[in-house]
């Protein structure tokens, strides 16, 4: 189903899912932006918890590989997830600036805390709804299902993050039973 411009016009015909995405994303003005690969991305602020060092992780057997193990936060259990990795590219290496931002997602009806893993974390930045643009249909380096929407900033765009859909619990567990398919195959024919 195609939604028409509020002026009631034909030229501008956006899909609604599309249209429903950037409406979220103009809910929220402030977003955390921070740097990937060499890429600026943002996810907004309100699903935030805090901020911290890049420190040790305990790895988790039998994990999707964009999972790289949990952290103990103040005695509670928190996945962390490459978000390097989960876009289909190689491991973040830990560096001086990489951190981990704790974020909160929701996942059957519940708040889950997940960590992720960034290369740095740059600012926090106000992007008005008005320069927020639908995710592209081709063209980008991650699933566009990911893509909350495209900021523009100082001329330049900032993707902006959709991160329920990126850590869907879920997929999660799709992933890791594939990664034990996966696994188990190649065991059996290495024995073979």
């Amino acid at each position: 189903m195609n939604a028409v411009d509020q002026a009631g016009n034909n030229q501008a015909v956006v899909p609604a899912a599309a249209q429903a995405a950037v409406q979220a994303a103009a809910e929220q003005t402030q977003y955390l932006t921070f740097m990937l690969g060499g890429e600026v991305f943002a996810i907004g602020i309100l699903a935030i918890k805090e901020i911290i060092e890049y420190g040790s992780l305990t790895t988790v057997p039998m994990m999707p590989a964009c999972i790289r193990g949990v952290i103990n936060l103040r005695g509670a259990v928190v996945p962390v997830m490459d978000l390097s990795a989960r876009f289909g590219k190689k491991t973040t290496e830990a560096t001086k600036r990489t951190c981990f931002v704790i974020v909160e997602i929701e996942a059957d009806g519940e708040s889950r805390d997940v960590g992720v893993i960034v290369d740095a974390v740059n600012s926090v930045l106000e992007i008005p709804a008005s320069e927020i643009a639908p995710a592209p249909a081709f063209g980008a380096k991650i699933r566009t299902d990911f893509i909350q929407g495209m900021g523009k900033v100082n001329g330049k765009f900032v993707i902006l993050l959709d991160l329920n859909r990126i850590l869907s619990m879920d997929e999660m567990g799709a992933l890791a039973e594939a990664g034990a398919d996966a696994r188990a195959v190649s065991a059996a024919a290495g024995a073979a």
